[in-house]
């Protein structure tokens, strides 16, 4: 039995395994693909990680990994289906049918973006196609851009672009919005802001590059074509939670509930990075949730050693 698995090789994941590594704990990261870093793998550039700017977001995952490999962190590939309870912890069971078992366990899968699911979408992804614009914005200063959507992370996304791109549509399906009237209201009186009620994407189109997107009118049936240089997706996120339901609380979008520690409603279970409930949801606080969960995990692994060793 090990002190602790780490669920997922993402950046939370990463920096929990160089900080396990650190402690001298005995564990391993069980990741479902073989190429570790989650989502930064599939980004162009990475400008806002601390001394890293200007970096590619393969190169970043690379170097994440290449610090946990150097410690001496072991990975299996494996992708958990369920959890068990044993007498001295929890035993992890993956779809292959093998099964590990530890004292305590940290989830840190992340969470997926929700995808329009239209032509272009995935083959332009990383080249214009973008679910961050806080990460990606910076590229498309003084370009055309529209962002998909209609909560507050889509207005805010649009705002946040207005400052620095010549134009932004927002595109939304329904005749208004399901975000917070303040964030609205600024978004109207934005001057190069250009709001398209009533359509939905059907077509990214580009050459090794987004040049346009067609959009259809729900209600007219009604299609033209956008000429655009970026397209920013903002229609939720899906975190990677199906196999921790009934182990650990989520909220309504299946979020698992921690705060700052990292800790949930299961003493020996620790969720870090974009799968748990949080503000922000960027490399840089999925990182630093890695390091809080080990010191949660060390606290808790002293505070049951007579437990664990009787």
């Amino acid at each position: 039995m090990y002190d602790l698995i780490i669920v997922g090789a993402g950046p939370a994941g990463l920096t929990a395994a160089v900080y396990a590594a650190r402690a001298e704990l005995d564990f391993i990261v069980l990741e479902r693909e073989m190429l570790s870093g989650g989502q930064i793998v599939n980004t162009y550039e990475v400008d806002n990680y601390p001394g890293m700017f200007h970096l590619g977001g393969f190169e970043l995952a690379t170097k994440f990994r290449e610090h946990a490999d150097a410690l001496g962190a072991s990975f299996v590939t494996g992708r958990v289906v369920r959890v068990e309870e044993v007498p001295e912890g929890k035993r992890l069971v993956c779809e292959d049918g093998n099964s590990y078992e530890a004292k305590t366990v940290i989830l840190s899968g992340g969470a997926k973006h929700r995808k329009l699911l239209v032509p272009g979408e995935t083959e332009l992804a990383g080249m214009g196609v973008s679910y961050c614009a806080t990460c990606d914005g910076a590229f498309f200063r003084g370009k055309e851009v529209a962002v998909v959507g209609g909560g507050d992370v889509a207005v805010e996304d649009a705002l946040f672009l207005s400052r620095i791109c010549k134009k932004v549509y927002l595109i939304h399906r329904r005749d208004s919005f399901r975000a917070a009237k303040t964030l609205v209201s600024k978004l109207v009186a934005a001057e190069n802001v250009e709001l398209v009620y009533d359509s939905t994407v059907q077509e990214i189109k580009g050459k090794n590059k987004v040049e346009a997107a067609v959009i259809k009118n729900v209600k007219t049936e009604e299609k033209r074509e956008l000429q655009l240089d970026g397209v920013f997706i903002a229609v939720g996120m899906l975190p990677e939670t199906e196999a921790f339901k009934g182990i650990v609380e989520m909220d309504a979008s299946g979020y698992i509930v921690a705060d700052e520690t990292c800790s949930t409603s299961d003493p020996a279970i620790f969720a870090a990075g974009d799968i748990r409930t949080k503000q922000l949801r960027q490399i840089v606080t999925a990182a630093a949730d890695g390091a809080n969960a080990i010191t949660s995990v060390e606290r808790f692994l002293t505070t049951n050693w007579q437990f664990f060793h009787t």
